[in-house]
């Protein structure tokens, strides 16, 4: 595992507040922060202890940073600490100790910003779980994306992941498919059954009518000929009973629709470790055992819930029903677990799902959704803590949706479907390294706007494009150096003992401050579920390094290369493939190629 500088200095500072306040809980000490800065003439590190520690003490910030500040100054590799308001505590680090993260990375290579906090302990991380209706489109992207790169984190962070994707192969909506596709069945048989006289046919209408599911229609000719009609009296094939071929259909459009789902994810660079059927948990009667479970806890009862504020649904009765005492657990209303009808509702149906991946072993579970399913988190986490006795965590990470743009204007592109963005189309207009790193570029519950234009532009504004070119420069010094061959070898174990004191401009002092902050950005990320960190980092290393090349264009004694300097060329070129082993960690993390010639 690779050294974390802010890790290092951060137990300096516990230590001095040990010092000052032997009996500083330790509580609050878990609230003691150390990290960069956010305007670097301020220094290298600044803690907000004294601000955290105030209230406790009972003294201002100002006290005791003031009381910090020469404790912390004696410490090794401290080059001086300053006080600003209204607490914080800035510290200077000695230039030796920056310059001596680059021998750990170099050693490391692309372990670098690994960690063991997660201790192994078994994470499930659900994603994507698109319902088997149709292809993937964009809105299933977003979420694939970073429900990856978040078990991606997790990995790198120690932790023991299950990547699964949840089924939703059972209730209404795969009845309404199967009947879906019974009719393009129907018509691959040549019969000229209209949409209007299918919908007739169905309870509730014909739901699912994209040309997607015409391929469905003919395959189910190729595998069942015309054994799945009738043939009237008079010899002409008609729409057989349902029973005769409801179960056939729906689990053969069910195995065709997923068989899609799993080829446009590797597409996209997404492995799930399970695919886990609703319809399979559900026979083993997992979802009535959870529901015994909070039964037998006194969690469950018949009773009468208000109706919803503001505008009441055409279909809201007030009825008893059975319901879940979420409010017991946070929750700002109790939850019904059975329709009208009698069958479950979809919440209790999920309680069962995560009831059974807590049996398979998950200690903690991360359950990425769209943003519409915003009102469910409650009382989902509330179930949980319910069926565990608050031992299991969950943890929802919402995704909002994604506007796709060309020339500034929403566009439609999908061939197949009409009605949405498939992700095939997307991936085939600007490729999976562009999709998956410009996914990242916001907050996942920030809206965003997907620009055609932009993410195949080669320049700067282009996001995926800028990170990746910085890794391409690296790995053109290193051929040129290769080739000269005056420099010796440019293998990382070989720069990693290189002296490195002519290291000294601001511009690669600045570089190597960001490559020291990579450990701390990645358990940062690992830890509160954002992989836009990730994103976010690797664009401010290509900044540094592309200000850095732009040095040596401007004047040539800053050139990575110096054929009359070898010693100082040896030091940048640690510098730079330190660089390179940065972008290429991160690079692995989010899931894109690691370029190394760009025209």
């Amino acid at each position: 595992m690779s050294e974390c500088l802010f890790q290092r200095y951060r137990a300096h500072v516990l230590m001095a507040i040990c010092h000052l306040f032997p009996d500083i809980p330790e509580e609050t000490l878990t609230r003691v922060e150390l990290t960069p800065p956010r305007d670097p003439v301020h220094g290298d590190m600044a803690t907000n202890a004294a601000l955290v520690l105030s209230k406790t003490v009972q003294r201002k910030p100002m006290v005791v940073a003031e009381a910090l500040k020469p404790l912390l100054e004696k410490e090794e590799g401290i080059a001086s600490v300053t006080v600003a308001s209204p607490g914080f505590v800035n510290i200077v680090l000695q230039p030796h100790v920056l310059r001596g993260i680059l021998p750990v990375i170099l050693r490391a290579g692309e372990d670098y910003g690994s960690s063991t906090i997660g201790s192994g302990v078994c994470v499930n991380v659900e994603y994507v779980s698109a319902n088997p209706t149709g292809p993937m489109h964009v809105g299933h992207c977003r979420g694939a994306v970073v429900g990856d790169v978040i078990a991606r984190l997790l990995s790198k962070t120690g932790f023991r992941v299950i990547k699964e994707f949840y089924i939703n192969d059972a209730g209404a909506q795969v009845h309404a498919l199967a009947w879906a596709a019974y009719w393009r069945y129907l018509q691959a048989l040549g019969m000229n059954l209209t949409q209007e006289a299918c919908s007739a046919l169905v309870p509730g209408g014909l739901q699912y009518i994209g040309d997607y599911l015409i391929p469905v229609g003919d395959a189910l000719k190729a595998r069942y000929g015309e054994t799945l009609a009738e043939m009237t009296k008079e010899g002409k094939l008609s729409p057989a009973p349902e029973a005769k071929w409801l179960e056939v259909v729906r689990r053969f459009t069910i195995d065709y629709m997923l068989s899609a789902i799993r080829e446009d994810l590797v597409l996209l660079g997404v492995h799930h470790d399970l695919f886990v059927s609703e319809a399979e948990v559900l026979s083993r009667g997992v979802t009535d055992e959870a529901i015994r479970r909070l039964e037998e806890q006194g969690l469950l009862y018949e009773g009468v819930l208000a109706s919803p504020k503001g505008k009441i649904p055409q279909d809201w009765e007030e009825r008893e029903q059975l319901l879940f005492r979420s409010t017991a657990f946070g929750d700002d209303s109790d939850r019904p677990l059975r329709k009208s009808d009698g069958t479950n509702t979809y919440f209790a149906n999920d309680i069962g799902y995560h009831a059974d991946k807590i049996a398979r072993g998950a200690q903690k579970m991360i359950d990425v959704w769209g943003a519409d399913h915003g009102g469910y988190v409650r009382r989902m986490k509330a179930a949980v803590q319910a069926l565990t006795d608050h031992s299991v965590s969950l943890e929802v990470v919402l995704c909002q949706i994604v506007h796709v743009l060309r020339g500034g204007q929403p566009v439609r592109m999908s061939k197949r479907a009409g009605t949405f963005i498939t992700l095939r189309d997307l991936l085939d207009e600007v490729g999976r390294d562009a999709v998956r790193f410009t996914m990242l570029t916001r907050r996942s519950d920030a809206q965003m706007e997907f620009d055609l234009d932009l993410v195949v532009a080669q320049k700067r504004d282009n996001p995926v494009f800028y990170v990746q070119y910085a890794h391409a420069r690296c790995c053109s010094v290193l051929r040129l150096a290769e080739e000269e061959e005056v420099y010796g070898n440019v293998e990382r174990e070989a720069l990693s003992n290189v002296p490195l004191e002519s290291l000294e401009s601001e511009a690669e002092m600045a570089l190597i401050r960001r490559l020291a902050e990579w450990p701390r950005v990645v358990e940062a990320a690992s830890l509160v579920y954002e992989p836009h960190r990730v994103a976010f980092y690797l664009t401010d290393v290509a900044s540094d390094f592309h200000a850095l090349w732009n040095k040596g264009h401007d004047n040539a004694s800053l050139r990575f290369l110096q054929p009359h300097a070898r010693e100082i060329t040896r030091a940048r070129l640690a510098l730079v493939v330190a660089t390179a082993i940065v972008l290429r960690s991160g690079f692995a993390i989010i899931g894109i190629e690691p370029v190394e010639e760009m025209c």
